[in-house]
């Protein structure tokens, strides 16, 4: 007979789990709740998810052990700490723009709060495993909840853009697990740490090992396109425009920036055994996908003329940007990458909390609610509005003293240091024709009459809290300068201790 396995829960360190189980619990609650709670209002839903969400970012911080646990498939290094509380800060500050003041359909129901939470425990399981299973199941549970997310905007362009997410989506995931099983197939290992070990070790990176090196380049690109669909790589991106156009401006702006710093995390630790050994073929891949991820969608972008749509290519291009650091592989150029990913969530954030302050109620244009022409003259009617519009409009072009100016100095600076001075100039040319498309519309906030017999009214959306988050970013994009060497210390301090 064969002797029964004994675990022991000493062994499993399940503190590894606990953050995740939070957000599970919290989102558990939320829909027991709802069973007692049939007419209560949303702002109660608000509140229990910031609740779970500062105590899971109390948990995450009051970590301290053995930073593998659950039979070795949890990892929570220095870069899940990092990533994790990312998420969870600015999970915290898009739900208050849930407290809209028009009722939309999507915030009546407590599920869509439920959701939100069992879709942040997946990102966190994502960025904190190295186990392919893991990071695949994380993947899907907050992909799944995404897509309902969109879907409950319950208008015909929302659910259009959830199914073109989940058709796609679904491509990416079959495209994973092919990847997996053909990585699993050469080295018996689901671990990328192992993977990278055996790859190493039986040289099938190198090209005199022929049937082999075909066999690891089949798995790479399988990888590498559901990776690129996760954060909207060249040519993975064409599905954005339509889907941040479909769903809510607070959503888009979430969807810019969080979800993609769990797909960062998974790019990190898989590209890293191909970026350190040095493969011609698939660096080539990489720098090619790079570069056109921070060119095309910029150029498309110079053709819109809706400012969501716009901010939509942009984020894309963006993402290339961050993709860029990723592919120069130096401790430097990855503390860059968190660098740049806070300092573009705090003003990606504000400009599309800006949209949805600014929400009215007429849906008769609602193909290009967001049209350049409706801000005409809207330094006129709201000087206010149109200053705050401009000031995220002018971080995100780079310009100092705003915060992804000192983000993008310090990315152009590591491409630099590492040697690679064309990546750095494609970096910078990518700045500099983004400033073009991101005046536009503060020229017609600021230098055009607004348009007569419409009667745009503006910030109709905007309640006491949503202001608040967007204070918040405009406060922290202003003050940035000083924030800049306490967060280098910080991220510097975790991404070493991970070993990068």
């Amino acid at each position: 007979m064969m002797e029964p396995i004994s675990i022991s829960l000493e062994s499993l360190n399940l503190g590894t789990i606990a953050p995740m189980i939070i957000a599970i619990v919290g989102a558990l609650s939320i829909l027991v709740t709802d069973l007692f709670n049939k007419d209560k209002h949303k702002s109660l839903y608000v509140l229990m998810v910031v609740l779970f969400l500062m105590f899971d970012l109390f948990t995450l911080l009051a970590f301290s052990g053995d930073e593998r646990g659950l039979f070795d498939v949890m990892l929570i290094d220095g870069i899940s700490i990092l990533s994790q509380g990312i998420i969870i800060i600015g999970s915290i500050l898009f739900i208050f723009l849930g407290l809209s003041k028009l009722r939309f359909q999507d915030f009546r129901y407590a599920e869509y709060f439920a959701l939100y939470l069992f879709m942040i425990a997946g990102f966190q399981f994502m960025v904190s495993s190295d186990s392919l299973i893991l990071i695949f199941v994380g993947l899907e549970t907050s992909s799944l909840a995404l897509y309902t997310m969109i879907a409950m905007h319950n208008r015909m362009v929302s659910i259009e853009a959830a199914v073109k997410y989940f058709t796609m989506g679904a491509l990416a995931a079959a495209f994973f697990v092919f990847g997996a099983m053909i990585f699993y197939a050469l080295t018996g290992s689901l671990e990328l740490t192992q993977i990278a070990q055996i790859l190493n070790e039986q040289g099938l990176l190198s090209h005199d090992n022929f049937s082999n090196y075909v066999f690891v380049l089949v798995g790479f690109v399988f990888m590498f396109a559901a990776i690129g669909f996760k954060l909207s790589l060249f040519p993975f991106h064409t599905w954005v425009p339509d889907v941040y156009q479909g769903t809510t401006s607070a959503l888009a702006g979430f969807m810019s920036v969080i979800p993609k710093m769990a797909g960062f995390v998974v790019a990190l630790r898989f590209f890293e055994i191909f970026i350190g050994a040095d493969d011609i073929i698939i660096r080539s891949m990489l720098y090619t996908t790079v570069v056109l991820t921070m060119t095309i969608p910029n150029i498309i972008a110079l053709q819109q003329t809706d400012i969501k749509r716009m901010l939509a290519y942009s984020s894309v291009s963006n993402a290339g940007m961050a993709m860029a650091a990723i592919l120069i592989g130096t401790t430097q150029s990855i503390n860059a990458l968190f660098l740049y990913w806070i300092l573009f969530t705090i003003t990606n954030f504000g400009a599309f909390g800006m949209l949805w302050l600014n929400r009215g109620k007429e849906y008769e244009d609602y193909n290009s609610p967001y049209a350049f022409k409706k801000y005409s003259g809207l330094a006129q009617i709201s000087p206010f509005t149109a200053s705050m519009l401009a000031m995220f409009l002018f971080a995100l072009t780079g310009l100092p003293p705003f915060a992804l100016f000192w983000g993008k100095m310090y990315l152009v600076s590591s491409a630099v240091n590492a040697g690679e001075i064309i990546l750095a100039i494609i970096i910078v040319l990518n700045s500099a024709i983004a400033a073009y498309y991101y005046l536009r519309p503060i020229s017609y906030m600021f230098l055009r009459d607004p348009e007569n017999g419409k009667k745009t009214k503006f910030m109709q959306n905007a309640s006491l809290p949503m202001k608040s988050v967007v204070g918040v970013c405009v406060f922290l994009m202003v003050i940035s300068i000083f924030l800049i060497d306490p967060l280098l210390n910080i991220i510097s301090a975790l991404v070493t201790s991970s070993g990068y």
